[in-house]
């Protein structure tokens, strides 16, 4: 008996742009929503932590990877994020691919993966459609500048790691504007549901 069709929706969006609150909208849908973020969270409280400790020495604290005293090492160090990426990815990827069966077999048809660095890593082959957030340059700037701890210095350092906005949305199958209130957010939300669900018959 074949399995029935699923659709693996990637959710990305640059920093800043509202991508957490857009993934709670499709949630509130009734649409299985995985983060990755969480994913690399679990990781870090585990599987990941020894080999991580293996290679950036003193990042693990009882047993858990220390993300500030990570993030202190790898942040301007390309080379180093290379070395952590080739630890994380495969067992983010794994995780996630073992997920994803497990919302097939719960009978879910839309899955949608939440995912910062969709681009970045090469990630968007694997899905069948691509959703990204977006907001004008200066309501991105001012939402990442109010986080607490955030310098422009290094909003800059991280938006030069990211693949431009105008890239990403040219590479969407679907837009969500965040800028225009969160009721319009939610209703194209919903028409990109609607629209997905109509692909599945």
């Amino acid at each position: 008996m074949t399995q029935p069709k699923m659709l693996r929706v990637g959710l990305t969006g640059s920093i800043g742009m509202g991508k957490s609150t857009t993934a709670d909208m499709f949630r509130a849908e009734g649409i299985a929503v995985l983060d990755s973020d969480q994913l690399v969270h679990d990781l870090y409280k585990g599987p990941a932590a020894a080999e991580i400790d293996h290679v950036f020495p003193g990042v693990v604290v009882n047993g858990v990877v220390d993300r500030p005293r990570l993030a202190a090492r790898v942040l301007d160090d390309p080379a180093a994020l290379k070395r952590l990426e080739a630890i994380v990815h495969p067992m983010v990827w794994a995780a996630r691919d073992a997920l994803i069966e497990e919302r097939r077999h719960q009978g879910d048809r839309i899955v949608v993966f939440d995912i910062p660095l969709l681009f970045e890593t090469g990630a968007e082959k694997d899905f069948d459609v691509i959703v990204v957030v977006t907001a004008p340059e200066d309501v991105q700037k001012a939402r990442v500048l109010a986080r607490d701890g955030m310098t422009v210095e290094k909003f800059a350092s991280i938006l030069s790691k990211q693949t431009p906005d105008s890239e990403k949305r040219a590479r969407a199958d679907f837009v969500v504007h965040t800028d225009r209130g969160l009721d319009a957010a939610r209703e194209e939300v919903r028409n990109i549901v609607k629209a997905l669900e109509a692909r599945l018959g």
